[in-house]
């Protein structure tokens, strides 16, 4: 099986790179000339790579017979990035991807969506536009899968994300934490039963629906105050903590959704479920940040 892969060197793509090259598909990886790869140094050899930033997007698909594209491009809009620029990447590009895929009649597209509603922020609104268009061209010869991805989290996501960012923040012991009451629920799924709820929809993707559409977590959600308090007290068994959690200093934001609730039904009738708690989760990354 040979796949397309966009946002190969993300913390995400990186994973499903890995993933896939290890199971033996020929992997394509599409990814920016500015690109960091530091995620996949080691697999650099073993996927044909190609520099978006400098080709044609129609140039990957006449060079390749593609069977399955795995979609992950993402920009999340921090660091107060233009809506433009979220709905270049998010949409248009990914636009041009499906597009390009229907008329090539690959087997699936499979696109990493997010739980968020879509009118909380232009990123998650961008990626709804995708999921409309995604039913809109579904057809017979290439199926649409959309996957909906709850709190995500493992080892080499990004520093600036809240959970490694609050980490950092414990091990400098910095005087205090300024949070949210915390009592918003969340589902927080460790990256690793990701990657294998992608490697069996793939191995199921004959049985599927021209459309389908799973959400993707654990199917047990708890308050952020309790992970953050579940980090603080093993981050404490190797560490004096000083920092004060202030819980209830910071705003929620607007449409803010209290309690995510992800429902795995489908993905278990395809014989999955997630294996990593929360506390190994965790761990695993505390380790690996030493």
């Amino acid at each position: 099986m040979t796949i397309l892969l966009t946002g190969c060197t993300g913390f995400l793509g990186s994973y499903l790179l890995k993933s896939f090259v290890d199971l033996g598909y020929k992997v394509i990886g599409l990814k920016r000339s500015t690109s960091n790869s530091y995620r996949i140094e080691h697999y650099l050899n073993d996927v044909f790579f190609y520099d978006i930033d400098k080709i044609e997007l129609s140039k990957v698909f006449d060079e390749h017979v593609i069977d399955v594209v795995v979609n992950t491009v993402t920009d999340y809009g921090r660091k107060d990035t233009e809506i433009t620029s979220i709905v270049s990447t998010n949409l248009l590009f990914c636009l041009k991807l499906l597009q390009e895929s229907v008329n090539n009649n690959i087997k699936a597209f499979i696109n990493a969506d997010t739980f968020l509603d879509r009118n909380i922020n232009s990123y998650a609104l961008s990626k709804a536009q995708l999921v409309d268009w995604m039913r809109f061209l579904s057809s017979n010869h290439t199926k649409m899968i959309n996957i909906k991805i709850e709190h995500m989290y493992g080892l080499l996501d990004d520093e600036n994300k809240f959970i490694y960012w609050l980490i950092n923040q414990l091990k400098q012991n910095v005087v205090k934490v300024d949070l949210t009451s915390g009592i918003q629920k969340r589902d927080f799924i460790y990256i690793d039963d990701i990657v294998t709820s992608y490697q069996v929809i793939i191995n199921n993707i004959n049985k599927l629906s021209i459309f389908e559409e799973f959400e993707l977590g654990t199917g047990s959600s708890i308050e952020v105050k309790e992970f953050i308090n579940k980090i603080y007290a093993e981050l404490s068994k190797n560490q004096d903590l000083t920092t004060k959690l202030n819980f209830g200093i910071v705003p929620y934001r607007d449409n803010e959704n209290m309690n995510m609730r992800v429902n795995i039904k489908k993905l278990q009738q395809l014989k999955w479920k997630p294996e990593v708690t929360i506390e190994n989760g965790i761990r695993k990354i505390l380790n690996e940040k030493g």
